[in-house]
């Protein structure tokens, strides 16, 4: 490190700054009024318009409250759809609870997995720190939503409904992690020690106090439950003796073997039309990979819009922290200028926001709707159905521009018959990421 700041520096830069007008002029503002709105464009804004020429009509808006389920409640929003058709009824909630419940336990056994499998690392080692800073919380993955709702089932809300618990976890995630945090030592000791007998008593002790805790913070998961309900046509239907699993199996089968995750990722380490799965990243011991199918955003876009115009909603991972005017339920990178008002650029490529940390995934939602432009044929806005609740400007829906779509949406679930050529690059075994990639990322 060769050049400190020196007192001529300091004159220098001083001089810089009262020579700027405009920076001159914002002191006083920014004294009194919010960053934010002082970068917000209002001509850009009124341009961004809700509709939609290809637009899905779903149900209302769900709420995941004070927890980061936003990718269980993204995906029971997509497989309510199918089920309330079934049942011909107006309004239709999964249970997003007990497949929390079930991903908790999972995530508890696979962590402990996860520390066994790494007890020859130093406990520093970069690998063993992502692990247990990782630890369980709320956020997911659609891979990993189908190794619960596989091995467990699903049920109507009405019959696991939520609690206090369930719908604000911080307390719950905190009290399961400091909990499996203070085990580690001993997970690491016996498994080095090459002691069994030790490790699966420990392993027993922590899944079953993990369990009764689970239980008390959401209640018992039940194993057979019946299902009252009123269709359209206001007649009362019971349907006894179901378990998770067998209505499950009646209303979805095998619907969710037909859907991949694509991503965009345009890093150099990711080279297009290959797969990627990333270490350690997972819930379910023994259950599927979490996987990836890395594409051009061409054609990204081209197989989600042929399944929204085929009336199927898409689940899609974002980053939702950027651009985002909550006011009008908008998310679009040219209603803010930012630079004007702070004079600092901070414009970067997609890959160099991977690249260094700047954005990557946090939030999943599904898209319902998108607006092409008929004279370019290419999309403009997307509609999106949050699970924020039913405020704000559209009952809970948003929209987002093409260019935020294009910087800040990295992950798409959409069935493989829209994959064309790319369907090949299924049959090869996956690149595997490190824990710490940006694709390891999970929506919460």
């Amino acid at each position: 490190m060769k050049n400190p700041i020196t007192p001529a520096d300091l004159a220098k830069y001083t001089a810089y700054h009262e020579a700027d007008a405009v920076r001159q002029a914002m002191t006083s503002v920014f004294a009194k009024t919010n960053m934010n709105d002082m970068a917000f464009v209002t001509k850009k804004a009124k341009t961004m318009q809700f509709f939609f020429n290809h637009d899905i009509k779903t149900m209302g808006a769900t709420n995941q409250q004070g927890s980061g389920r936003c990718w269980l409640f993204a995906a029971t929003n997509v497989l309510r759809e199918i089920i309330a058709k079934k049942l011909n009824v107006e309004n239709f909630e999964l249970s997003q609870s007990y497949l929390a419940f079930w991903d908790k336990f999972e995530r508890v056994n696979y962590y402990i997995e996860s520390i066994i499998d790494t007890a020859g690392e130093a406990y520093n080692s970069r690998l063993v720190d992502n692990i247990v800073a990782t630890g369980v919380h709320d956020g997911g993955q659609w891979d990993m939503f189908v190794n619960i709702v596989k091995k467990y089932g699903i049920l109507p809300k009405v019959c696991y409904p939520e609690t206090a618990q369930s719908s604000g976890t911080g307390n719950l995630n905190k009290h399961i992690n400091l909990y499996l945090r203070a085990k580690t030592p001993l997970l690491r000791k016996y498994a080095n020690e090459g002691d069994t007998a030790a490790l699966d008593a420990l392993r027993t002790e922590m899944l079953e106090k993990v369990y009764s805790f689970l239980c008390a913070c959401y209640d018992v998961p039940p194993t057979e439950f019946d299902f009252e309900y009123q269709d359209k046509d206001k007649k009362v239907i019971v349907e006894k003796g179901l378990t998770p699993l067998s209505f499950f199996e009646k209303y979805i089968g095998d619907y969710l073997d037909d859907y991949v995750s694509i991503i965009h990722a345009p890093t150099e380490d990711k080279p297009f039309g290959r797969t990627y799965t990333v270490k350690f990243l997972g819930n379910v011991v023994g259950g599927g990979k979490v996987l990836y199918l890395n594409v051009p955003m061409d054609d990204f876009k081209k197989m989600v819009i042929d399944q929204i115009k085929d009336g199927e909603i898409v689940w899609f991972g974002s980053d939702c922290g950027k651009y985002n005017d909550g006011s009008k339920a908008c998310w679009d990178i040219e209603q803010y200028n930012e630079a004007a008002v702070t004079g600092l650029d901070i414009g970067m490529t997609k890959e160099d926001m991977l690249n260094y940390h700047v954005s990557q995934m946090n939030h999943a939602m599904c898209l319902t709707g998108v607006n092409i432009d008929e004279e370019t044929g290419r999309s403009n806005r997307w509609k999106i159905e949050n699970s924020w609740g039913t405020g704000g400007a559209h009952a809970g829906y948003h929209m987002a521009s093409d260019a935020w779509f294009d910087y800040y949406v990295y992950q798409a679930v959409v069935n493989k018959k829209y994959l064309g050529g790319y369907a090949a690059a299924l049959e090869g075994d996956p690149i595997e990421l490190e824990p710490w990639d940006p694709m390891g990322s999970l929506a919460d």
